[in-house]
């Protein structure tokens, strides 16, 4: 009965990169957001701003 040879240099590694890109998903889940996201919502709330600015009524001074 004999199991599989590992090399361990090679699995310290393996569990290194799969650490890191657990660790780079839980970052992009927390503050990733893609640069249409941005611009869609910067977009939205100039779109808001200026509709509410359009309805503001200007009291003559």
């Amino acid at each position: 009965m004999s199991g599989d040879v590992v090399n361990l240099r090679q699995f310290r590694k393996q569990k290194a990169r799969s650490d890191k890109e657990r660790q780079a998903e839980q970052n992009r889940i927390a503050h990733g957001r893609t640069k249409a996201e941005k611009n869609l919502t910067r977009a939205l709330n100039d779109k808001a701003e200026k509709s509410l600015d359009q309805g503001r009524i200007e009291k003559p001074e």
